[in-house]
């Protein structure tokens, strides 16, 4: 049965790692997220999959409206979290960005274009 959770170990914390992502990682976009992925190798030895969420202070001066689109697209990973595992593997880690000046409308857009985000990986 695949649980539907955001633990912990889940997380993208530790800033070599966040360092290491932005350093060998690879970009992809789909209308309003961006996300950055790096998948484990020989080299690199990472454990399991873990995933991070940043919206820019550039675009949204308001924390309010930053802890809202991050929660969204946390919500998004979490419900989907077995699409993006076959998406982007068991061994990765991943950092997701909304790239847009507007605010999302709601839930299920927030939902379709991660959905769209993970079929363009795998396809």
């Amino acid at each position: 049965m695949d649980k539907k959770s955001y633990p912990s170990h889940e997380k993208l914390k530790k800033k070599y790692e966040i360092d290491l992502l932005f350093a060998k990682g690879k970009w992809l976009s789909v209308d309003n997220i961006r996300i950055i992925h790096l998948k484990s190798s020989d080299k690199l030895l990472i454990d399991n999959h873990k995933i991070g969420v940043s919206v820019s202070k550039k675009f949204f001066k308001r924390a309010v409206d930053r802890n809202r689109i991050k929660r969204l697209l946390r919500e998004s990973y979490r419900l989907n979290k077995s699409i993006y595992i076959n998406a982007f593997g068991d061994q990765s880690i991943a950092m997701l960005f909304w790239a847009s000046k507007e605010l999302p409308e709601s839930f299920s857009v927030v939902e379709n274009q991660f959905l769209a985000l993970c079929k363009k990986r795998t396809g």
